[in-house]
């Protein structure tokens, strides 16, 4: 039986998810009257505890736009972290983890992907060693709480937002830049990401795969903002990053929805759109 993964679509939907789609309690951003809040559902699950969520209409949207067009869950999150979401909608045939280092096709890591990301990063960039050195001598432990290695790909930082100095960030986006390094700081993150690791590359190796003739896509954060960039038309949310810094392209629909109604509407967008598919320009 072919599955999603083998199957041309004209339309490729590629989307980042946390505070894109799905959202932590902290981040749903409920400012209505209690009575007049949207129904929610628990679509990830960790040590037993729900995490993040969606509105039970934006679940509706996302099975739609699941039949409607190819649909790729477009992460910077690890693939555990990645599989305990689970998300409405027939199941992804290609999911992008790791900021494009992992490319898995119906859940599977796709090896030839990942090795030729990682020569790419070995040829570009200093190595994870020398950057995570750095972040364990800069960084005071006063406003960190934890030090992670994400598939041995990129580094990040859990820290204590209020007790973040800016100019630290600042002085370590600096940096990081000479040695082929970003850094974006996502509510309570920091990551520090090789500059060739990136969703585009892994999106654009989707639509060649799946023949694609126009792709969507919605993201956050400053490194959605290569994702937007490559799409034929992007959304991003009124929070985040690239709200933040008023971020915006030809291309690109900065919504005024913030929180978790934001991920609703940006649904609602990528389904219309999708439906309706116009030739790239």
């Amino acid at each position: 039986m072919a599955t999603q993964a083998q199957v041309q679509a004209p339309v490729l939907v590629a989307s980042d998810l946390d505070r894109t789609l799905i959202y932590s309690a902290a981040a749903l951003a409920l400012t209505m009257p209690d009575a007049r809040a949207p129904r929610l559902l628990c679509v990830e699950v960790h040590e037993s505890r729900p995490l993040s969520y969606m509105t039970e209409t934006a679940a509706g949207l996302l099975c739609e736009l699941g039949d409607a067009a190819v649909f790729v869950p477009t992460t910077t999150r690890t693939r555990k972290q990645y599989q305990r979401i689970n998300l409405p909608g027939p199941p992804p045939g290609y999911a992008i983890c790791a900021n494009g280092g992992h490319l898995l096709v119906d859940g599977v890591t796709d090896l030839d992907w990942h090795e030729r990301v990682t020569a790419r990063l070995a040829d570009e960039c200093a190595p994870l060693d020398e950057i995570t050195a750095h972040l364990q001598e800069t960084a005071d432990p006063l406003w960190v709480r934890k030090h992670r290695i994400a598939e041995d790909l990129f580094a990040y930082l859990v820290v204590e937002r209020e007790l973040l100095p800016e100019e630290w960030v600042k002085e370590l986006a600096v940096w990081a830049e000479s040695r082929g390094w970003t850094v974006s700081l996502q509510g309570r993150k920091i990551y520090a990401v090789p500059k060739p690791l990136t969703k585009s590359a892994a999106v654009r190796e989707v639509a060649r795969r799946t023949g694609a003739t126009l792709t969507l896509a919605a993201g956050d954060s400053l490194l959605d903002a290569d994702l937007l960039l490559a799409a034929d038309r992007g959304w991003r949310p009124g929070h985040g990053e690239l709200a933040d810094e008023n971020w915006t392209a030809p291309a690109i629909s900065a919504l005024p929805e913030r929180g978790v109604l934001a991920g609703e509407r940006i649904l609602r967008e990528l389904l219309r759109t999708a439906r309706t598919p116009q030739t790239p320009q």
